[in-house]
Order: structure tokens, then C-alpha cells, then sequence
């Protein structure tokens, strides 16, 4: 049986205490296993990225520019291979893996852009031959904890911007689909990336344990469940790391009684199903506003009828199996518990039979869904998509903004003052108009708000530069040595004009110099001339 190593200072690993499997979701069958890591494993790993920390953060933002540039053209050539990869593992269709690692490479084009990015400002003349500039610098070892949802793209979304800011970075992919992770390890390798700088552990809660509690681990980025987000936020927080943790969502699309309901019907079957509602992005809640809801659900149950579920490798599918047999049959659960709360399932995912041992379950769809219900409270993370009528807007923005999750939202309408009032009103991190699933372009950054977010920062595009990076200022004086005295004053830029410098004692200007000025060891006070 195949089995996945670590990768860790340029090396491949296989060696293990523990292994825990891999199965194929189509078919329900084990075919590979992948290393576990134990606490020295991943010290091992921490301390190889702390030993190349030094010499990436002083390698030149042309070196690393070049490498991105490589590390695109490698991943261009290679898609095909990625995304079969991608597929025999998570289970999603071959088209949505391609598009997975199409979006992913959209940070590594955003990280070639690096030296603009981390330009930093200048200020010349701020007092007498004072100036000040600043300057962005890595925060050090970095530890990237990525969901199985989206084995290539989100560590793509991740460690490119922290590579690109001169960090070291320890990679911990799901243990559920993992190749995808050694796969990209070892195309930035081979795109010239030096041994140590990248490296990835597999591990489960031991091994993620000695990431949040390790002292050279300075950052963590985190995708999952909101209850682990909250908990890796606040361990590490404690430990006096920065933290990026994003957690679950429940998004809602809203649909105006002016809306095309045929485009409407179309994107919510899109947003719901596709990747087989295994997207921190899906639609899940669908809220009909006014008269529409009756006619809107036929539009998509007729849609429904039409999908085609199968193995993502068979082109005709649009739709795969889910992850695990336990998330299969939870999924199945939230269907169950929806009739018995009060809902009326219009389509029931559970009733389709499929030619397979695979993972898995048809496409749900269940009206007169209200809050209050585990199908509405809880994030469900697949095929099932709720519909909650509301009679006015108002009651469709307070619905959203009430939900404790504010990760994306969208609205369909023809009209251009209701969709601006919403992106006004609504409280979400990403607002979708028209577009029933708002995933930023790569030079935006991706975040919610609320209980999908524990941090301060967004993922990727700009926000991830300030993430993985701290800031310096530095003040500079080139003095004339003649000019110095002691002086244990406050430090000022600006003082009283001359008549005050000369009761002082300094009655001349040092030479070359348009000012008086006066210094002492720590800084220059200047004084504009009168």
C-alpha cells in the first residue's frame, strides 16, 4: 500500500510510530496510508525551518520573485496531475479540481508581485536633517493548519504570501487528503526553493498540539470548524502568536421579488452543490423574499432532477461523493432531524441509490426552514440547501445578521439600490452580488466576519502581507560631531525658534546646515529656522 511521508528539509519521510488511512471516496476502499507525526517529528521540522529562517529572510526579492515565477509554470504544466491527485483522495470532480488549483494559483501571481508589496515608506527632512523610513520584515517560523475541503488551494492561499514575505513555514494538510500537500512541497523544491524553507507534517492532534505551544513557531494560519478555529485562536494567542483562524460559515443568498428567478434557480444549484456542499463558500440558506419562494423552489427542484452524481473521474459528473462515511451519514442526519423539526423536505438526498461502496448521497433540498433548526443553525458542510421565506428585505437583513456566522452573503436583484442598501446593511465579510459564491479575486484578501473569523486578519491578498510580517520604523541623523551635547529632555521634532536655542547655549549653525540644532545619543532635536 502507497504510503505518504513528511517532507522536512528537503527530504521525503515515510518513517512512523502511527499511520492512519486514506480512502478513495468513490469507492469506499482504503488505498493508501500516511505517516503520522509524533511531537519529535514535528520538532524536528520546526527547528529545520528556525535553521533556514536566516538565510531565506536575507535571500533578495528578485531570487524569490524568479522562484514564484517558476513554481507557476511548474503547477500550469503539472494541473492535470494535481487535480487526478486532488480527486482520487477528496473526491470532487476533475472540473472543480482544476478550478481549485486555478484559484490557488492565483496568490502564487499575487506573490510574484512581491517586491512592490513589501515597499515600505520614507519620509526625508522630518526635522533638520532628520529622516524616517519604514520597512516590513518576516515574523519568523510560520505553521499553516489547512481543512480537507481544499488540499491544494488553501495551502496555495497560505504559504505563498508567507514564503514571499521571507518566512519559514511548517505545512500541516488534513490527514484525509494529503498528497496534495507533498505534491506542491515538492514543486517550490524543484523550482529552486532551498531545503528547510517549506515543509510539511502530517498529523492529527498531537501534532498540532506542539505547533501551538512550540516557542519558534512566531504565527498561525487556520482553516476549519468555528469551535477548533476558536480554540487554536485562543491557545495560541496565549502563547503570544499571531493568529489567523477562520472557522465555519452558514451563507445565505437572498432573493428580491424583481429577481430573474431563472438565473437565481441556477446559481443556487450551483452554490449548494457543487464540490457536494463541502465549501466554507457554499450557499446553504436560501431566503426567499415576498410571493417568490413557491415558484423559485420548482425552478431548482427541476434543476435538481437533472444533476448527475458520480466519481469525480467520469466526466460526466458534476458532482462527487463526501469525504467520509461518518460525514455522509451525518449530513444524512441534519435531512432526518428537518422533518421532524417542523421543515418539509422538497427533495431528499437520502432516497438516491448509487452502483458504489462509495461516499456517497444525494441532493437535499427542505423549505420552511426556520431559525431555531439544527438544519438552519448548524453548519451542515454538504448537499443540503434550506430555504427560509421572509416577507420583506428588512426581514431577510436582519435574518443574516442575527446568524451567528458572517462569512459570505449574496443577493439577487435587478435592482442597483436595493443591492447597494445591502452591501450597506448587511454584516458578512464578503457580499456577493449577483454572484451566489464572493470568493475574492487573489489581489483581494478572503475573511468573514463574526464566528468565521478569530483574528484580525484576512486570508491572502494584501491583508496576508501584513499578517506575515511586522513592521519597523527606522529615524536617521548624519550629524556633524561638533554639534553634540547632552541634553535629557523629552526627544522633540520641533522646539521654540532660535532665541530659545541661543538661551541654551547653541548660537551657531553646525556647518552645511540651514537650522540650529542641537543633538544628544538618542536623537536629534531640530529647530526650523526663524
Amino acid at each position: 500500500m502507497e504510503r505518504i511521508p513528511h517532507f522536512i528539509n528537503g527530504a521525503l519521510i515515510s518513517d512512523a510510530e502511527r499511520y492512519g488511512p486514506v480512502f478513495n471516496p468513490a469507492t469506499g476502499e482504503q488505498e493508501k496510508e500516511v505517516a503520522l507525526a509524533s511531537a519529535a517529528r514535528v520538532e524536528e521540522a520546526v527547528q529545520a525551518a528556525r535553521a533556514a529562517l536566516p538565510g531565506w529572510r536575507a535571500t533578495s526579492l528578485a531570487k524569490r520573485t524568479n522562484i514564484f515565477f517558476k513554481v507557476r509554470e511548474l503547477l500550469m504544466q503539472r494541473r492535470p496531475e494535481l487535480a487526478a491527485l486532488l480527486t482520487s483522495e477528496h473526491g470532487k470532480v476533475l472540473s472543480d479540481a482544476e478550478g481549485e488549483i486555478t484559484r490557488g494559483l492565483e496568490n502564487i501571481e499575487f506573490a510574484t508581485g512581491l517586491s512592490h508589496m513589501l515597499k515600505g515608506e520614507r519620509s526625508e527632512q522630518v526635522a533638520g536633517g532628520v529622516d524616517v523610513h519604514s520597512v516590513r520584515q518576516p515574523v519568523g517560523v510560520v505553521a499553516c493548519i489547512t481543512p480537507f475541503n481544499f488540499p491544494a488551494m488553501v495551502p496555495l492561499w497560505m504559504i505563498g504570501s508567507a514564503l514571499a514575505c521571507g518566512n519559514t513555514v511548517l505545512l500541516k494538510p488534513s490527514e484525509k487528503d494529503p498528497s496534495s500537500a507533498i505534491f506542491i512541497a515538492e514543486v517550490f523544491a524543484e523550482a529552486g526553493l532551498p531545503a528547510g524553507v517549506l515543509n510539511v507534517v502530517h498529523g492529527d492532534k498531537e501534532a498540532v498540539d506542539v505547533l501551538l505551544e512550540h516557542p519558534d513557531v512566531k504565527a498561525i494560519s487556520f482553516v476549519g470548524s468555528t469551535p477548533i478555529a476558536q480554540s487554536i485562536y485562543k491557545r495560541a494567542a496565549d502563547r503570544g502568536k499571531r493568529v489567523q483562524a477562520l472557522g465555519g460559515a452558514k451563507n445565505h443568498m437572498v432573493v428580491l421579488p424583481d429577481a430573474d428567478l431563472n438565473m437565481a434557480a441556477d446559481a443556487a444549484v450551483s452554490a449548494a452543490y457543487g464540490s457536494a456542499g463541502e465549501r466554507c463558500m457554499a450557499v446553504s440558506v436560501l431566503v426567499a423574499v415576498g410571493n417568490i419562494a413557491d415558484e423559485l423552489i420548482e425552478a431548482i427542484s427541476t434543476r435538481m432532477a437533472t444533476l448527475k452524481i458520480g466519481p469525480g473521474t467520469d466526466p460526466a459528473s458534476q458532482m462527487g461523493p463526501l469525504i467520509t462515511a461518518e460525514h455522509r451519514d451525518k449530513v444524512a442526519s441534519y435531512v432526518a432531524g428537518a422533518a421532524q423539526e417542523g421543515a418539509t423536505v422538497v427533495v431528499d438526498g437520502r432516497d438516491q441509490t448509487f452502483d458504489s461502496n462509495g461516499f456517497f448521497i444525494g441532493v437535499s433540498l427542505v423549505d420552511h426552514v426556520k431559525p431555531g433548526m439544527k438544519v438552519y443553525d448548524d453548519e451542515i458542510f454538504g448537499p443540503v440547501l434550506s430555504v427560509v421565506r421572509v416577507e420583506t428585505y428588512a426581514d431577510a437583513v436582519k435574518l443574516v445578521n442575527d446568524n451567528e456566522f458572517g462569512n459570505g452573503v449574496a443577493i439577487f436583484t435587478r435592482d442597483g439600490g436595493a443591492a447597494r442598501q445591502f452591501e450597506f446593511d448587511v454584516e458578512a465579510g464578503m457580499v456577493g452580488v449577483n454572484v451566489p459564491i464572493p470568493v475574492p479575486v487573489g489581489t483581494f484578501s478572503f475573511g468573514g466576519w463574526k464566528n468565521s473569523l478569530f483574528g484580525d486578519t484576512h486570508m491572502y491578498g494584501p491583508e496576508s502581507i501584513r499578517f506575515y510580517t511586522r513592521g519597523k520604523v527606522v529615524t536617521t541623523r548624519w550629524p556633524d560631531p561638533s554639534t553634540s551635547v547632552i541634553d535629557l529632555g523629552f526627544p522633540r521634532s520641533t522646539e521654540p525658534a532660535c532665541p530659545f536655542q541661543k538661551q541654551r547655549g547653541v548660537t551657531s549653525r553646525p556647518s552645511g546646515t540651514g537650522s540650529w540644532a542641537r543633538s544628544d545619543p538618542a536623537l536629534l532635536w531640530v529647530v526650523a529656522e526663524s
